[in-house]
């Protein structure tokens, strides 16, 4: 069968010659359901994740699902998902079958495969953005959209050693270097501690062997920015940076080898090295250069890998701490800072330091402007003497000890991007010469740190955007206001904050509440719940975005900052984060937060008039039914109810038992048609009319014709109405004497004591529909035994595909219950209908029985 294709190739890549090689497939197909995007996307990201492909797992993952999505939600067919591996990359088809709808053809002079603007056609918008390539497939059943995603290049060739560098630009490492080398089993276990752990960590091996590694290590969490430690340890290597938590509890940051080996009996396990993240060195893996890069001993060295040295880390944070040390050994200073300056260069962010108090948190934000003069702006070189003579001249810096110091900026193109500065403790250290110097180092490394910053951001929003499309589905997910506050706090913590508080507001007029209250440590969140019950809520503020919360962060210690929950124009609640205190939020973390809060809001205010609607339905179900049957002397009643649905619906089936006067009983069943409020106000009028009717002394005829004439008094509101209605004459001879009119319902049934089933009743118009009704009564004996069963067309009507049990199938069900009590025929009843079919009913049923027992079971 010929094929249509279109293939398109992303901005400035050119079309690669080699034949595709396929080393590994993976395929799942996923029904037309809303979750099958959800579990399209962990399909996408277990497989990529499984292949070592983490550095593409969030695009792959965000394309999967709009793909996925025009198909079961847009096409309504099954999505077929295939995952191919090659060495370089990997390619994604997602196939549906509605292969009629249109080619995206380009056009000169039209907007290029879709409008954003519009719901469908993004996937194809986001793969002309994110993919390396992708095209879409027709043929007579299917339609295929594939995409490919490339391996991010990485250096190839031969190992060889670094250039040649002074001694006093070699890595440090203490006259004692430890190595500790821990033995994970397959459980993620630690099952090896050796000598070198036990002094780096405290933590003795009897008391570190048996514990999960996630127990003991501060894995970073930020989200699109690395693997999870769960599939660090899966990769057969993996390499980098996080830290572990001594025995004291501090967090110790490391830098890490794993290797995944097998012993003799191929069971599996993980052996990591580990040393302090200052001496990765020792560990990290050399860049691969030319092959020929030895055979040029002439070549000067690059001044930017002299400063850094080689290899150059490959993640921001290495470089930048590597780039801090590396300042503080050039000028032999006792500390050194790097800070990154915010898109609007209005604020420095602290992002390395070496040699300086804890309380230097990361990401702690300083003015760039600190004072009036050139030495107080951080656009210029500046040599501070004395910083106890001009406080506030390094904000850093005050109250470490610290009493000169040298600032030189980092610049691309003539913009600022952050500050470099080192600090002794003694002052005077620094003159011009150190400035220049320093600014010289600075230059050679600003474009770098850009560069990675950069690529830094752009992993954080295609994380953030990928963890967004979870969180929506998630909430979307759920109507149930405490599991969209329990979903509110999981999906922040740890992946944005330590801890988490939700705080709801009920009405403008009310305080907020502590609602809900999560810790990463279950063992802490009561001890945090009790501290910010002792703290007054924070205040309800309209103002978008993140402000700090003095007060809990005096009481909780760390950082503390507060979103408001805005939905429909109101707060409806605040959304409180916190952090340790050798921790700072960074922006980026902080603008994701405001994105999920705007989201959370929206999702627990439906969730809030979902209760609230949910309540009032039940509330008014609840009136329409009579509060209890009365006890008539001779006569066994039993009556079943059973609403459809969730409760969200009233109206449809009602009952009633009553007095009349003396020795008179009036009953009825009916169904009104339809549900929701019109239904409900009929179903309240007839029941209420037919009591005050009854009790003025008319007769059942006349009780129906009045009802029927307010019912089409309701004009356009009116419903029609199907109605059983009678009265009871117990006899003293023990017989039960009725008189019935049945107005369009399903008939009465009598079961004798011999196991005849006869109709009860004849039908007659129902009421709602014609303006001039002639209604008649019918009269019936009870004797000893005999049953009257009433239902409503939620039991005649219960179906399973093509079959209904209908009169028929009631009339058999009732056959087999001579010699049962009343209660027992109404139970035998339901069960009946309940298993005539698996599905939940859809109608509201309603089962009233009387029976006459024998006079020796009524003595």
């Amino acid at each position: 069968m010929p094929t249509a294709k279109v293939s398109n190739l992303a901005p400035d890549v050119q079309p690669r010659r080699r034949r595709l090689v396929i080393t590994a497939r993976a395929a799942a197909t996923f029904d037309p359901l809303g979750r099958s995007v959800a579990a399209a996307r962990a399909f996408v990201r277990d497989t990529l994740q499984g292949w070592g492909f983490a550095d593409i797992v969030d695009d792959a993952v965000v394309l999967t699902s709009e793909l996925v999505t025009n198909a079961v939600v847009h096409a309504g067919t099954r999505a077929e998902v295939l995952c191919l591996r090659a060495e370089d990359g990997v390619r994604v088809e997602v196939a549906d079958r509605y292969p009629e709808r249109e080619l995206p053809l380009q056009h000169p002079g039209e907007r290029p495969y879709a409008d954003p603007d519009r719901e469908n056609g993004r996937g194809l918008m986001l793969c002309a953005a994110l993919a390396t390539r992708w095209g879409v497939e027709y043929t007579a059943t299917h339609k295929h959209v594939w995409f490919r995603l490339d391996l991010p290049d990485r250096p190839v060739g031969t190992r060889s050693s670094g250039p040649l560098v002074p001694d006093r630009l070699l890595p440090l490492a203490d006259s004692r270097v430890r190595v500790a080398v821990l033995q994970i089993d397959a459980s993620d276990a630690v099952s090896a501690w050796n000598e070198d752990a036990e002094h780096i960590f405290g933590h003795p091996a009897e008391k570190a062997v048996g514990r999960p590694l996630a127990e003991l290590a501060a894995w970073p969490q930020t989200p699109g920015t690395g693997t999870g430690i769960a599939e660090a340890l899966r990769l057969s290597r993996w390499e980098g940076s996080y830290g572990i938590r001594g025995a004291d509890g501090r967090v110790i940051p490391v830098y890490a080898s794993h290797l995944r080996v097998r012993d003799a009996h191929g069971e599996p396990s993980i052996v990591c090295l580990l040393v302090h993240d200052d001496e990765r060195a020792l560990l990290q893996t050399p860049a691969r250069v030319p092959a020929d890069s030895t055979h040029h001993p002439e070549s000067r060295p690059d001044p930017f890998e002299v400063f850094i040295g080689s290899p150059a880390p490959d993640d921001l944070d290495g470089l930048l701490q590597r780039t801090v040390e590396r300042a503080r050994d050039l000028l032999d200073a006792d500390s050194a800072f790097l800070l990154l300056a915010t898109d609007d260069e209005t604020e420095l962010e602290v992002r390395a330091t070496t040699g300086l108090p804890s309380t230097r948190q990361r990401f702690a934000r300083v003015p760039v402007e600190a004072g009036t003069n050139r030495y107080g702006s951080a656009r210029m070189p500046a040599v501070h003497d004395d910083l106890a003579a001009v406080p506030g001249a390094v904000p850093l810096l005050e109250a470490t000890g610290m009493r000169s110091a040298v600032t030189v900026p980092l610049k691309v193109e003539g913009r600022l991007t952050g500050s470099l500065g080192v600090a002794a403790e003694v002052p005077g250290r620094y003159s011009n010469e150190e400035a220049l110097r320093l600014q010289f180092a600075a230059d050679r490394i600003a474009l770098a740190v850009e560069s990675a910053r950069l690529g830094e951001l752009e992993r954080l929003r295609r994380g953030s955007l990928s963890f967004l499309v979870e969180a929506s589905d998630l909430l979307a997910g759920t109507l149930d206001r405490d599991q969209t506050l329990a979903l509110m706090a999981q999906m922040t913590v740890p992946t944005l904050a330590t801890w988490c508080a939700v705080y709801t507001i009920a009405d403008p007029t009310s305080d907020p509440y502590l609602s809900y209250v999560l810790h990463e440590d279950e063992e802490r969140i009561d001890g945090l719940k009790a501290l910010l019950s002792r703290v007054s809520p924070p205040d309800p503020v309209r103002e978008a975005g993140a402000r700090p919360w003095s007060e809990a962060a005096l009481a909780v210690g760390g950082e503390t900052v507060v979103l408001p929950l805005l939905a429909r124009n109101r707060v409806i609640g605040l959304l409180t984060l916190g952090r340790p205190s050798e921790e700072h939020f960074r922006q980026e973390i902080l603008e994701l937060a405001e994105d999920l809060s705007r989201r959370a809001a929206l999702a627990l205010d439906n969730a809030r008039l979902y209760s609230e609607r949910t309540a009032i339905s039940r509330s008014l179900q609840r009136s329409l039914l009579p509060p209890g049957s009365p006890a008539i002397p001779g006569m066994e009643v039993e009556v079943i109810y059973r609403a459809a649905g969730e409760g969200n619906e009233v109206g449809g089936d009602f009952y009633d038992v009553f007095p009349i006067r003396d020795g008179v009983y009036g009953f009825a069943i009916g169904d009104v048609c339809g549900t929701g409020p019109e239904a409900a106000a009929v179903t309240g009028l007839a029941r209420h009319a037919l009591r005050l009717l009854a009790r003025e002394g008319l007769g059942g005829p006349a009780v129906l014709e009045r009802l029927n004439a307010a019912i089409l008094d309701e004009g356009a509101r009116s419903r029609f109405l199907t109605l059983l209605y009678g009265e009871l004459h117990p006899q003293p001879d023990g017989s039960a004497l009725m008189k019935v009119v049945c107005a369009g319902h399903p008939l009465p049934l009598r079961l004798r004591p011999s196991g005849e089933v006869v109709p009860a009743a004849d039908p007659q118009p129902l009421l709602g529909v014609m303006e001039d009704l002639e209604l008649y009564e019918q009269t019936l004996t009870l004797d000893e035994g005999d049953v009257l069963l009433c239902v409503t067309d939620g039991v005649t009507e219960r179906r399973e595909g093509t079959r209904m049990l209908g009169d028929d199938g009631l009339a058999e069900v009732l056959t087999t219950c001579t010699g049962l009590t009343a209660g027992a025929v109404a139970s035998r009843v339901l069960r009946a209908v309940e298993r005539f079919a698996a599905e939940p009913a859809s109608d509201d049923m309603a089962i009233l029985a009387f029976r006459v027992p024998h006079q020796r079971e009524g003595d």
